[in-house]
């Protein structure tokens, strides 16, 4: 029992113990603070003895006060710490930097920041003297103060130690002791150079999109940098150095001793170190008193924290006298190695002062948002709402370029142009509408004379106006790599690019030397038109090699993909301009457009071109095989409609050039493309009629078995007659013979339905396929017995090999997308719907013109996005889709996807209970069946991976002619 009783004691003892802990660690940490408070008290009496000015004296007095009623009534005193090191800090500056000064010394740098200081501390003094009142009227013994109220004070006493710069003043206090002594020994004082006060120019009024730039550099110089804004005219290089020194930081820091010295309005030819030095004396208010200007100025500097904009540097960057380029420079060095003077640069060129720690910063274009703030701002002709459609490709095609945005919109605003007029007259006279007036301000041309006749740009002579031709003659620019290729006559192409980048009238970008919109705008208008001979050579390297690409990935398709926009704008404007040369060009245009087939496939503007070819003669074939490549690539970026346009033009051709062969093929082609749409009657009769005229007879015997196949296509669909009348005359053929017997095997089984029969005949078949059009063909067809049987696994299997299949075929893009649309139905049937949802997304995001409702494919992917809805139950999204593949349908004159869709609307009215809305959609769907030449009840025989599940029944219902009535739509 005693042995229990200690055991209990000790335990009691233990949690006794345990439960002093938290209080003796606060106690412990209180014990810190106050001797952190009392060391920094200690201190600063120290120093208060011994600073010979009273001022300083007195901000001493303040602080130890503020210290000693913390220690006694403040509660929260460990949040003090840092301010009682700062105040320790600020003593013992304030001891180092008074020694040997005078009261006379008061009325310099050191009399400012010593008031900025008092200021300072009288203010925390103020706010915690008022916080121990409202502790002793409550009969508090101690209060508490917010920790944010005390950081800010923090950061306050930061800022006056910075704006104080106890070594710039200690320095001077120094040199002024020792000049006494070595100079005059009876003077009290050396006079810094007396200026007058000269207020900077104020914030720009309007400066949209550059909050988070001037933000930056504010941060940049209050770290101390020396900044050069660099851009091309007219893009705010100026108003943002404004704004930045109207910043509260810069003004807190540097006061009144913040310039902003222009060099507008000088000549490079003329300007001299004297000049410079004069325009900044003159800027800085100083008034020279002999010789040596930069002593003069330097001493001036030193006085103070100083910042100054050097604003247009390029006119003393680009100076010709050669004192001026050793001397400026130089002294921009000294002056910017001067403790606490930060310089920033606002310029053109590159070409900044050497051995300054210059922090470059590119002025980029508006976003798209500031350009429009910009615009409408100003132009008050209409509002935003109904104009900024209209204006945003106005503004797209000016690079938002502010000045430009500028001149437009005050262009228009005076002549009170609607944006209709507007966009008439920038389509008539493009750079021309930018010269509204006089002066850089104001006119597009003036800002650009300025650059051109800078000394750099005029040392390069004609060669340089060339080169700055032909950049704006390329759309991409000029492919650094190969402009020594592309401009032969021109060997200093690279030293040419580099001066015109210096000068900001060109920039590189991703390998290409590129220009501003304004800029090419005015260099086409203004300037000379391109080089013939470059343009020659141009010609000669782009057409070259697209005659070597090949389907491999090698360095001529590399060429292809890194220029294709260039090679593009060239055989365009060879195609319409360049008469001497247009046999060559219009093979060059038929190889470009089957390089961009296999190695980027995308829309063209060369389609125009292309039309307004003359035809006669010798241009006739020649036109059709541009058409007839146009068509495939139209083809294989799923541009149904255009590629027949293409295909039926380039046949017209063919048969005026008596070539029966090459006209059958568009032909054919064009039946193809018409069953891709479901119009299985018009492709039938195309093919039907065909065999009844005279070119049918000189066909070759594989061309006729191609017809006979594409014809039995359209006829299976419309089950017109039986399946073992289908493709017998195209079976016989070497080359469409196997994949005849697939698609006979495959009809066979939508029309009888012996799955097992189909697919054993249909394995053996893929099994002797040698090409992969056999194949793909074989493939398809397993796959889709394999959906029909509820065999998914084995379906997944076949539509992921197609899928890998056409991954390795680089111009298969539209293959990929289509048989993983396929691949996600087939999932969301194994109830992964998310899955399903995000394959189709996945695959879809490399090819952005999938996208455009004017492409096949889209038909695909938003139809068989509506299926995995519907499948998931998710009937408005479904919807959604359905409603969006119709609208694309009637875009493209696509009937079959048009049929499903409507089918599909009208299963969600009916699982709505809206039975007339659901009949109108189903009667709709039936008309389109006629159309098609499809039996309605064999819509999706040939479709399974489109079909809708089974519980969606309003369609057999409607069918059968048992769907409710219309009075009947509610309960």
């Amino acid at each position: 029992m005693a042995s229990r009783t200690t055991k209990a004691e000790l335990e009691r003892s233990k949690k006794s113990k345990d439960s002093k802990q938290p209080s003796e660690t606060k106690r412990s940490k209180d014990d810190d603070v106050m001797q952190v408070l009392d060391g920094a008290i200690v201190v600063i009496n120290t120093a208060k003895g011994v600073v010979p000015i009273l001022l300083a004296q007195g901000i001493l007095e303040t602080i130890v006060n503020i210290l000693t009623v913390v220690k006694s009534a403040i509660k929260n005193k460990s949040d003090f710490q840092v301010i009682a090191n700062k105040c320790k800090t600020i003593a013992e500056r304030l001891k180092s930097v008074t020694k040997d000064a005078t009261e006379d010394d008061l009325r310099g740098h050191l009399g400012r920041a010593l008031s900025q200081l008092n200021e300072s501390i009288n203010h925390i003094n103020s706010d915690i003297a008022s916080k121990k009142e409202i502790g002793f009227w409550k009969r508090l013994f101690t209060v508490t103060i917010d920790r944010d109220k005390i950081a800010a004070w923090e950061k306050d006493l930061d800022l006056v130690l910075l704006l104080f710069n106890f070594e710039v003043t200690t320095d001077m206090a120094m040199s002024v002791k020792k000049g006494l002594k070595l100079i005059t020994g009876n003077v009290p004082s050396m006079n810094v150079p007396k200026n007058h006060q000269i207020e900077p120019p104020s914030r720009p009024a309007m400066l949209y999109g550059r909050d988070g730039l001037v933000a930056e550099l504010t941060n940049l110089i209050i770290n101390d940098n020396h900044l050069a804004l660099i851009g091309p005219g007219g893009m705010g290089k100026s108003s943002v150095a404004k704004a930045v020194i109207n910043e509260p930081l810069i003004k807190d820091r540097f006061a009144h001793r913040r310039f902003f010295v222009t060099y507008d309005g000088l000549d490079p030819l003329t300007i001299t170190s004297e000049t410079f030095m004069t325009r900044l004396a003159g800027g800085l208010g100083i008034k020279m008193a002999g010789a040596d200007p930069l002593r003069q100025i330097s001493t001036f500097l030193r006085s103070a924290s100083t910042l100054i904009v050097l604003d247009n540097a390029e006119t003393f960057e680009e100076a010709s006298d050669l004192s001026a380029l050793k001397g400026i420079p130089t002294a921009i060095a000294e002056m910017a190695n001067i403790s606490g003077v930060i310089f920033v640069l606002t310029s053109r060129s590159r070409r900044n002062a050497p051995n300054v720690r210059w922090i470059i910063k590119d002025i980029l274009p508006l976003d798209l948002s500031s350009a429009q703030a910009v615009f409408f701002q100003i132009y008050q002709h209409t509002s935003r709402s109904e104009a900024e459609e209209d204006i945003y490709g106005l503004l797209k095609e000016l690079d938002f370029h502010p000045l430009s945005i500028n001149i437009l919109a005050n262009t228009a605003q005076q002549n009170h142009w609607s944006p209709a007029t507007l966009l008439k007259r920038w389509n008539d006279r493009h750079s021309k509408v930018l010269d509204s007036g006089k002066g850089k301000l104001q006119s597009l041309s003036d800002t650009m004379q300025l650059s051109l006749s800078s000394p750099s740009v005029q040392n390069l002579g004609e060669d340089g106006l060339r080169v700055l031709a032909i950049v704006a003659f390329l759309p991409q620019g000029l492919n650094e790599d190969l402009a020594s290729n592309l401009l032969r006559s021109l060997p200093q192409v690279d030293t040419i690019c580099d001066v015109l980048c210096m000068q900001s009238l060109v920039y590189r970008q991703d390998k290409f030397i590129k220009m501003l919109a304004p800029i090419r705008h005015y260099v086409r208008d203004s300037q000379q038109p391109p080089d013939p001979r470059c343009l020659q050579e141009i010609r000669v390297f782009y057409y070259r090699t697209v005659a070597t690409c090949s389907k491999e990935h090698d360095r001529c398709a590399d060429i292809i993909i890194s220029d294709h926009l260039n090679i593009e704008n060239v055989v365009a404007f060879n195609l319409t301009n360049i008469l001497n040369h247009a046999g060559e060009t219009y093979v060059a245009c038929r190889q470009f457009l089957q390089c961009l087939r296999w190695h980027l496939p995308r829309p063209t503007t060369l389609t125009t071109p292309i039309s307004n070819i003359a035809e006669n003669s010798s241009t006739r074939v020649l036109k059709a095989e541009c058409l007839v490549n146009l068509a495939g690539l139209y083809d294989t970026i799923s541009q149904v409609a255009k590629a027949s346009q293409a295909f039926q033009k380039a046949e017209a051709l063919y048969h005026t050039a008596s070539n029966p062969e090459m006209a059958g093929n568009c032909l054919i082609n064009r039946a193809d493309l018409l069953g891709c749409q479901g119009r299985f009657i018009q492709s039938q009769n195309l093919l039907e009629n065909f065999q009844h005229t005279d070119p049918w007879l000189s066909l070759s015997e594989t061309t006729k078995a191609w017809a006979w196949n594409f014809l039995d296509r359209a006829r299976m669909y419309t089950f017109t007659t039986s399946a073992n009348e289908l493709f017998v005359k195209s079976a016989e053929d070497r080359v469409w013979g196997l994949r005849s017997k697939i698609s006979l095997h495959l009809a066979k089984f939508y029309y009888e339905g012996d799955a097992v029969q189909a697919r054993t005949h249909l394995e053996n078949l893929s099994l002797q396929c040698t090409s992969t059009g056999d194949l793909v063909e074989a493939l398809e067809a397993l796959a889709a017995i394999a959906f029909c049987q509820g065999r998914l696994s084995n379906a997944m299997d076949n539509l992921q090999t197609l899928i890998d299949m056409s991954m390795r075929q680089d111009q298969d893009s539209e293959g990929v997308l289509w048989y993983t649309v396929r691949k996600a139905v087939v999932t969301s049937k194994q109830g992964k719907y998310d899955l399903a949802r995000d394959l189709i997304q996945k695959a879809s995001e490399p090819f952005q013109f999938f996208a455009l409702p004017s492409a096949r494919v889209f038909l695909h992917r938003s139809y068989g996005l509506a299926c995995i809805e519907l499948t998931a139950g998710e009937c408005d999204r479904a919807g959604t889709y359905f409603t969006d593949t119709v609208e694309a349908c009637d875009m493209q004159g696509d009937l079959v996807f048009k049929a499903f869709s409507t089918r599909g609307l009208g299963e969600i009215a009916f699982v709505h209970r809206n039975f007339a809305l659901a009949s109108q959609h189903f009667e709709e769907t039936r008309s389109l069946c006629t159309e098609m030449g499809v039996p309605p009840q064999h819509l999706y025989s040939f479709f399974p991976f489109n079909t809708l599940p089974d519980r969606f029944k309003g369609w057999t219902l409607f069918l059968g002619s048992t769907l409710p009535s219309t009075n009947n739509n509610t309960r």
